[in-house]
C-alpha cells in the first residue's frame, strides 16, 4: 500500500448576510466574481445563488489538503468582506429562506429545477464531497461495497444540519432528509459488481429516466469523470479539522478495501438492510445513535463502532501514515458534532429568554467562526459538550 493514494474534497458553502445572518437574496455580481478570483479553476457554482462549492486539486497526502483548504476558505472570507457576505459550511442554514433563494442562471441548474420541481426548490443542502481514487484493474462497484456499511459512522461524525425552516427539525442531518425527496440518492441500489451498475445506467438511460450517469447522486458513487470513489453522504464541515478527518476516514476505508483478495465479498442482502437501518439511525441520532453491527449481536455506541475501526483499519493507516485520524475522530466524539454544538447554542440562548429568532442567529455566528478556524496542529484539549 503505497502513502501515495490520491483524493480530493469538494466543500459546498452558504453565504451569508454578516447584519442579518440570513442567507442574503441574489448576490451580486461582483461578489462572485470576487469569489472565482480568489479560487481560480476551484471556483465552481452550486444549484443557488448564494451558494459556491470548492473543488479541490488531487492531494497525495492529508497536509496538503489542510493547506489548500484553509488557504481556500481564507481567500473566500477576505473576497466576501467587502460586500457585507460571510462564508458558512454547514448542511443546513439555520436562518435560510428556501422560497427565496434563486437558481444559479446555467442550463444545467435550470433543467434540474425544470425536472425536479419543488424537491430541487427546497434543496437549500451543502455537503462535503471526498473522492478517492481506485485503481483501473480493480471493480469500483466491488470496492464500493466494501466501504457502504461504514458510511452511516461517516455520517454521524459529520452532522451538521440540525435547523430546517427556522426550527429544530428532530434530526441531526435534516439534510439527509431532504435528500431522500430525490430519486437515485440515498444507499445505492444493490450492485454485484461493475456489469450490474452499468446494466442499470443503461436502462436508466434507455428509459429517459437519466440524462447521464451523473444523475446517480447516491451517498456513494463510482464517479462518472475520475476513477474514483465519491463519497456523497456527509453534511458539509464548519470545523475543517472535521471535514479533514472525514476524508482521511473515507481514504482509510477506500484503501483497506482495495487491499482486500476480494472485496465487497461480504455484502449481502442482510448487510444491505442492516446498512439502510443504520443510516436512518444516523441522520436521526447522530453519534447519540446505537448501530447495528451484525445481525445477531446486540447494537453498538458510535464510540464502540469506532474502536472497532480502529481495529479493522490499524495495518492500513499505519501504511497511510493516518493512525492519528483516531485521535480526531474520538475529539469529535467528546466535543460533539457541529449540529451538537449548535443545538446547545440555541437551547442555551432560548434559557436566556432570547427570541428563537435571536437564538438562530446565535446560531449562525457560531458557524461563521468556526468555518474561519484554522486547522489545528494538534488535538485541542477536550471537553463534554456543554462544558463551560
Amino acid at each position: 500500500m503505497s502513502r501515495r493514494l490520491n483524493f480530493g474534497i469538494e466543500e459546498e458553502y452558504f453565504l451569508t448576510d454578516l447584519v442579518t445572518r440570513r442567507m442574503p437574496g441574489p448576490p451580486s455580481a461582483q461578489a462572485i466574481e470576487a469569489c472565482r478570483a480568489a479560487l481560480g479553476q476551484s471556483f465552481a457554482y452550486e444549484m443557488f445563488q448564494g451558494q459556491i462549492e470548492v473543488a479541490s486539486p488531487v492531494f497525495s497526502s492529508l497536509p496538503e489538503a489542510a493547506d489548500y483548504l484553509a488557504t481556500t476558505r481564507s481567500a473566500l472570507r477576505r473576497a466576501l468582506e467587502p460586500f457585507g457576505l460571510g462564508l458558512l459550511s454547514a448542511g443546513s442554514h439555520p436562518l435560510a429562506d428556501w422560497r427565496i433563494q434563486q437558481p444559479t442562471d446555467q442550463a444545467h441548474f435550470h433543467q434540474l429545477f425544470d425536472d425536479y420541481q419543488r424537491v430541487a426548490r427546497r434543496s437549500l443542502l451543502s455537503g462535503l464531497h471526498v473522492h478517492v481514487e481506485v485503481p483501473g484493474h480493480l471493480d469500483r462497484i466491488r470496492v464500493m461495497n466494501e466501504v457502504l456499511p461504514w458510511m452511516p459512522l461517516l455520517l454521524a461524525l459529520s452532522t451538521s444540519s440540525p435547523f430546517w425552516e427556522g426550527a429544530d427539525s428532530g434530526f441531526m442531518s435534516y439534510r439527509q432528509v431532504a435528500c431522500d425527496e430525490w430519486p437515485r440518492m440515498g444507499i445505492p441500489e444493490f450492485f454485484e459488481d461493475q456489469d450490474a451498475f452499468d446494466d442499470y445506467v443503461a436502462l436508466m438511460t434507455r428509459t429517459g429516466s437519466i440524462r447521464q450517469p451523473s444523475d446517480c447522486w447516491w451517498s456513494v458513487r463510482p464517479a462518472a469523470r475520475f476513477p474514483t470513489l465519491e463519497l456523497r453522504i456527509t453534511d458539509a464541515c464548519p470545523r475543517l479539522d472535521d471535514a479533514l478527518c472525514i476524508a482521511s476516514l473515507f481514504r482509510l476505508m477506500v484503501a483497506d478495501a482495495i487491499a482486500q483478495p476480494l472485496p465487497g465479498a461480504n455484502f449481502n442482502r442482510t448487510a444491505y438492510w442492516i446498512l439502510k437501518e443504520n443510516r436512518w439511525r444516523a441522520k436521526r441520532y447522530g453519534i447519540h445513535g446505537t448501530f447495528i453491527c451484525k445481525d445477531h449481536e446486540p447494537t453498538i455506541s458510535v464510540e464502540q463502532w469506532l474502536a472497532l475501526a480502529q481495529v479493522t483499519f490499524a495495518e492500513t493507516a499505519q501504511q497511510l501514515g493516518a493512525q492519528d485520524v483516531f485521535k480526531q475522530a474520538r475529539r469529535m466524539l467528546i466535543e460533539g458534532t457541529s449540529a451538537d454544538r449548535q443545538r446547545y447554542a440555541v437551547e442555551q440562548a432560548l434559557r436566556d429568554g432570547r427570541s428563537m429568532h435571536e437564538a438562530l442567529a446565535l446560531a449562525v455566528d457560531q458557524l461563521l467562526m468556526e468555518t474561519g478556524e484554522q486547522p489545528c496542529a494538534s488535538p485541542a484539549p477536550q471537553r463534554a459538550v456543554g462544558e463551560p
